[in-house]
Order: structure tokens, then C-alpha cells, then sequence
């Protein structure tokens, strides 16, 4: 059985910082890629950071500067440290796990974010 459970998420005002957490069960979590996603309301999912199972990371343009993923492989644990938050970041935020070798990938439910002017 595969888990992902996200936590982190809350209001915030614009330009405070949140960290999101994602912790993973039932998967070998070193050798998957890990990625937060997020999706607006009316909008499409889209990719905000990624940690592949070597420490590679990879950042939406939107996010680049202000956001930090990082992995804890020994707590099978994935991160989104949040800095300068902006309206447009208000979203939920989601986390994955991606075994990129099969093109298998499994989902949290998902934390809201909020972001206040």
C-alpha cells in the first residue's frame, strides 16, 4: 500500500513562509523522484519543484528564488520550503512520488495553501 501524506499547509500573509511536508510509505523512497505539484482553482496542475533520487533539483520559473525542495531520504520525507509567499502562489498543493524508470506515479491528497494581501 502507497501513502503520501502532505502537511504544512495553512493562511499566510503575503510575503511570510510556509514548509510543506510530504511523508511516503510503502515504496522504496530512494529511488523515486519527488515533486510537489500544485493547482488553482479553474486551473490545471502544474509542477513546482522536483528532488530526484540523486539531489537533482528542478523549479517552476514562477517558484525559482523563493522555493526550496528537499529530501530527507532516511525519514522517507520530501520538503517545500516556502519563502515570499504571493497571492498567486494560493493553490493545493500536492505531492508525488515518480519512479521515473517505469513512468509510475503515485499522489498525495493534497494541503491548501493560502496566501492573503
Amino acid at each position: 500500500q502507497v501513502q503520501l501524506v502532505e502537511s504544512g499547509g495553512g493562511l499566510v500573509q503575503a510575503g511570510g513562509s510556509l514548509r510543506l511536508s510530504c511523508v511516503a510509505s510503502g515504496i522504496i523512497f530512494r529511488i523515486y523522484t519527488m515533486g510537489w505539484y500544485h493547482q488553482a482553482p479553474g486551473k490545471q496542475r502544474e509542477l513546482v519543484a522536483t528532488a530526484t533520487s540523486g539531489d537533482s533539483t528542478n523549479y517552476a520559473d514562477s517558484v525559482k528564488g523563493r522555493f526550496t525542495i528537499s529530501r530527507d531520504n532516511a525519514k522517507s520525507t520530501v520538503y517545500l520550503q516556502m519563502n515570499s509567499l504571493k497571492p498567486e502562489d494560493t493553490a493545493v498543493y500536492y505531492c508525488a512520488a515518480e519512479w521515473t524508470t517505469l513512468s509510475r506515479t503515485f499522489w498525495g491528497q493534497g494541503t491548501q495553501v493560502t496566501v492573503s494581501s
